[in-house]
């Protein structure tokens, strides 16, 4: 009897205790194209104090012991046509699609997978 109490009471208690909801977020008034660009600074670009080399970005890849740095296994991963792989990792031939404009590109060394904005433009542009 004291079981069946019980089993009565259990529901009956968490039915007493209030549910809270949070109250909903308030949205962000929206801002317009014009008066978002109107709030930002226009400078002249500057090239003063760039060097590449000040980037390190080039890892040793997945497999550190096959030569492959993270750029060229992008290169190899993302071919249309295979490179083919030679000692230290150097590519030759194969094929690449650019996602952006349909153009094919045959030559490793014109592609560009690091990064979406040049390090000089963002450098300039900062």
């Amino acid at each position: 009897m004291i079981k069946k109490l019980l089993r009565g009471l259990v529901p009956l208690a968490l039915a007493a205790i209030p549910t809270f909801t949070p109250a909903p977020a308030q949205a962000a008034a929206p801002v317009l194209l014009p008066d978002a660009l109107s709030t930002l600074t226009v400078a002249d670009e500057s090239r003063a104090g760039y060097t590449r080399t000040a980037f390190k970005h080039w890892n040793a890849g997945a497999d550190s012991t096959d030569g492959c740095n993270t750029r060229q296994e992008v290169l190899i991963a993302e071919a249309i046509e295979a490179p083919t792989v030679g000692a230290g990792c150097s590519i030759t031939g194969g094929k690449w699609l650019s996602y952006y404009d349909g153009q094919t590109v045959t030559v490793a060394g014109a592609l560009d997978i690091d990064h979406m904005v040049p390090l000089a433009e963002a450098w300039d542009s900062k």
